[in-house]
């Protein structure tokens, strides 16, 4: 998701899931198991991307949410920030006359053409994301569970079926955050997604 404080956050102490949701409830419940002192690693994804992040969970909660909360993209009157972000992008010389030529300039025309095609295919973009953060969160946590690699195929084919009997046995707080990321996976499960697993 593009806004920040739609993002969820889901926290494991080895295989069990301590906290799912907005990030200030995952490090609360995440600081909670710290200061038990339990044994069990911890882990802790964000869910749209699949990435593993960490925290500093020194000090008391306020600091370590201060160190982490989100800064807002909007602070007093006028209009919001764009949270533009400036990479580099290799494009052939008539792709970038053609883009000099459009109103407003090329970075303009480049947002206009991204936001037409994501409205053409949101449900296949959707799907899509979601199968690259169910591989990451697998890799993570099940790259050494029996059935992983064709559990992996299993979703990148699209093949629910095959998917959910591959992971049966894998711990349920494992079983069932990957079953809620997936879904989008198999909603209307179309053609497979263009990516294979690393």
């Amino acid at each position: 998701m593009d806004n920040d404080t739609n993002r969820t956050y889901t926290a494991f102490a080895g295989h069990r899931m301590l906290a799912t949701g907005p990030l200030r409830e995952t490090l609360r419940r995440t600081k909670e198991q710290i200061d038990r002192g339990g044994s069990d690693p911890i882990l802790i994804f964000e869910d749209q991307t699949g990435q593993q992040v960490d925290f500093d969970f020194r000090g008391t909660l306020d600091e370590v949410w201060e160190r982490e909360a989100p800064v807002p993209q909007h602070i007093g009157p006028g209009r919001p920030r764009l949270g533009v972000v400036s990479r580099e992008v290799s494009l052939l010389p008539r792709h970038w006359e053609w883009l000099e030529g459009q109103p407003n300039g090329a970075s303009a025309a480049l947002r206009r053409l991204v936001e037409e095609a994501r409205k053409r295919s949101p449900g296949e973009d959707r799907a899509r994301l979601a199968t690259n953060s169910a591989s990451k969160f697998m890799w993570a946590m099940t790259g050494d569970f029996p059935g992983f690699e064709e559990a992996s195929r299993a979703l990148f084919a699209r093949n629910r079926e095959r998917f959910e009997e591959l992971i049966r046995d894998w711990p349920g707080d494992i079983r069932a955050h990957l079953q809620r990321l997936v879904e989008p996976c198999f909603a209307g499960a179309g053609a497979p997604a263009p990516l294979t697993p690393r």
